[in-house]
């Protein structure tokens, strides 16, 4: 292409390269491990806009590629070579594409300052898109073993709540969810310190319901929030990568958001009616349904469940529950957490 440097022409056809190899990573990473089509679309029209910027140069651009002449192919590092996980791949394709599009821009603009425009909107447009990918991504889930999740209000409990909590957990409970909505913020804070402690020294997990500050000042392993309260990509944003964040959800689309915000687990339901916290709306198995073919994070139903009914919830593919009253409400919380456990026991978590 007359005017325009050999080697210039080289160093684009190769970033373009990285770019639009980064960009497809993520983008199966999103359709094939999210199962997200909102998120892989969008990726998959930056691969394709980022085509259209460099249109002018590319079929010229690739006739000067020399790959057994590029001095930089033999240059690896031991880390390049490894990877430790899939979020190090996600990541790692992450960088590589933001520093391509970095390459690209800079030295498109000494062939053509409007590509070179075109270029830097399409690195902004990525550097949001590589955050949605981010807030996915989470160390090993420490979720995935739950089966068995009691939620523990004191007004549900027949017995004092924290000697309710400690007979959930020898029947069998993996997470234990302090929920109480109408406690001072003190208070609130001296349950969740207790419930934490209890929970530690049991080796289960403990979620607070609701308040990421006093999951924070508490030390608990996660929080829960519903639809109503705030969102779950600014929970993750203050609770960091570290700390377990649920989100409940009612039908698909929020179970998508949800993993697309970083939850680690969506409550699905209401599956059925439930006296605990009665509902206008009943979602019910056909969603269970959904979300365990759907949704690539571990899913727990939710509301209304009960030794007689939990059959029907196993069947729709889900195999993890919540359940409140069915287990504190009971005489023998201890028996009424073995049964349920028991029905759970046997069954691979999805």
């Amino acid at each position: 292409m007359n005017g325009i440097d050999s080697a210039v022409l080289r160093l684009l056809d190769a970033n373009a390269n990285r770019a639009r190899e980064g960009l497809r990573v993520l983008e199966d990473y999103a359709r094939f491990m999210l199962n997200d089509d909102e998120l892989s679309a969008r990726l998959k029209r930056l691969r394709h806009e980022l085509r259209a910027a460099l249109a002018a140069w590319l079929d010229e651009a690739i006739l000067r590629r020399d790959t057994p002449g590029d001095v930089g192919t033999d240059n690896k590092t031991d880390a390049e070579l490894r990877r430790a996980d899939v979020a190090d791949v996600v990541t790692a394709a992450g960088k590589r594409v933001g520093e391509a599009l970095r390459a690209i821009e800079e030295f498109a603009k000494t062939v053509g300052p409007a590509n070179a425009a075109a270029v830097e909107v399409i690195r902004y447009c990525f550097y949001d898109v590589e955050q949605a990918v981010a807030r996915t991504l989470r160390p090993a889930n420490r979720f995935e073993t739950v089966k068995l999740y009691v939620l523990i209000t004191q007004r549900v409990c027949r017995r004092p709540w924290l000697e309710t909590a400690e007979l959930a957990i020898a029947g069998g409970a993996d997470c234990l969810q302090l929920r109480e909505k109408e406690l001072d913020g003190g208070e609130l804070l001296i349950r969740a310190r207790q419930l934490t402690e209890l929970c530690r020294r049991h080796a289960v997990l403990c979620i607070i319901n609701d308040r990421v500050d006093v999951t924070l000042a508490s030390g608990a392993d996660g929080v829960h929030v519903g639809q109503g309260d705030l969102p779950a990509a600014d929970v993750r944003r203050m609770a960091g990568r570290s700390m377990i964040v649920g989100v409940s959800t009612h039908n698909l689309q929020q179970a998508k958001q949800a993993v697309r915000d970083g939850a680690d687990y969506v409550g699905v339901g209401p599956v059925f009616l439930s006296q605990t916290k009665p509902r206008d709306f009943l979602p019910g198995l056909d969603y269970a349904r959904q979300a365990a073919q759907d949704i690539k994070i571990p899913s727990v139903a939710i509301a209304g469940i009960t030794h007689e009914n939990v059959d029907q919830v196993l069947q729709t593919g889900l195999k993890r529950i919540a359940v409140a009253s069915a287990v504190t409400a009971c005489d023998d919380v201890r028996s009424a957490a073995e049964r349920l456990k028991k029905k759970l026991g046997e069954l691979p978590t999805k």
